[in-house]
């Protein structure tokens, strides 16, 4: 599932390749795909519009145009490739799942692809819909202006949430998935199911810095890709070679131990044993 760091990566490649492009009329194979409006308004009211800049909130992609703002969520297997509006420019494996194409006037285009269908599209008319229709559950993007001092503050209001669903959760803290909260967690040497409240002020600022490097390092690596993610330009990530515990199940930690899968929330979950010491509560929660 694309997170923060290959969303971001996807942003990066396309704010100078799409900026200042026309969109012409869009090519729509799937009606579900699109959130809001209605298809046939959806596709009505982005011919003709114009690319001012391309953004990111959590793991919302965000097209400025000069009337409105284009949202993407890529769910569990969506991409976005930039080609030419043409079937043999886009890779085989993804025209199969081509769900909507949008050309621009230059005869290049977005063509959005998705396996599994759980991918969004919306079409909203400014920044205060944007805020109600599409990010009305989002919290504060933990890259873009969150610093320690408001991240500790987060926390202290969650004092009795387990650190993954606490960091999974997209009210919480913006564009945190499976795999980069298993990697962080084990870089802090925390479990996923321990409290808040146990952490002392050191362990939750150290927390804030890994949270922030983990994601920088993604991005730097060009994302993670274990099947269905690709940059824009249909590139693989390179972050998937790094993962210190993510997948790696059997395999030995850096300390010696065996680094084991359990389910946290729901989640599979990868943790070292061993660096990541389980905690002991008493009682049912």
């Amino acid at each position: 599932m694309p997170e923060l760091p290959e969303v971001e990566v996807i942003r990066r490649e396309l704010d100078p390749l799409i900026r200042g492009k026309t969109f012409s009329k869009p090519c729509l194979y799937v009606a579900s795909t699109i959130a809001h409006p209605c298809a046939e308004e959806f596709t009505n009211r982005l011919q003709g519009r114009m690319v001012k800049k391309v953004d990111r909130k959590g793991k919302y992609l965000l097209i400025y145009l000069d009337c409105g703002i284009l949202a993407v969520h890529l769910r569990m297997t969506g991409n976005l490739i930039y080609a030419d509006y043409s079937e043999d420019t886009v890779p085989a494996e993804e025209y199969r799942f081509l769900r909507l194409s949008m050309p621009f006037t230059d005869q290049s285009a977005l063509h959005y692809s998705d396996m599994r269908r759980f991918g969004r599209l919306w079409l909203v008319e400014d920044e205060d819909q944007l805020a109600s229709v599409v990010l009305k559950n989002v919290g504060p993007d933990i890259l873009k202006g969150l610093c320690c001092e408001n991240f500790l503050m987060r926390l202290e209001k969650r004092k009795n949430a387990r650190l993954k669903p606490l960091l999974l959760d997209q009210k919480f803290v913006a564009g945190m998935g499976n795999i980069y909260t298993d990697e962080c967690l084990y870089r802090c040497g925390l479990h996923p199911l321990q409290k808040v409240s146990d952490l002392s002020n050191a362990e939750k600022e150290e927390l804030y810095r890994q949270v922030r490097q983990v994601l920088e390092d993604g991005i730097e690596y060009g994302g993670t890709t274990f099947r269905d993610y690709r940059t824009s330009s249909g590139a693989l990530g390179d972050f998937q070679s790094r993962l210190g515990v993510y997948g790696r199940k059997g395999d030995l930690c850096r300390c010696g131990a065996w680094i084991e899968k359990i389910t946290v929330g729901g989640r599979g979950t990868y943790i070292c044993p061993c660096c990541q010491k389980q905690p002991q509560y008493e009682g049912k929660e």
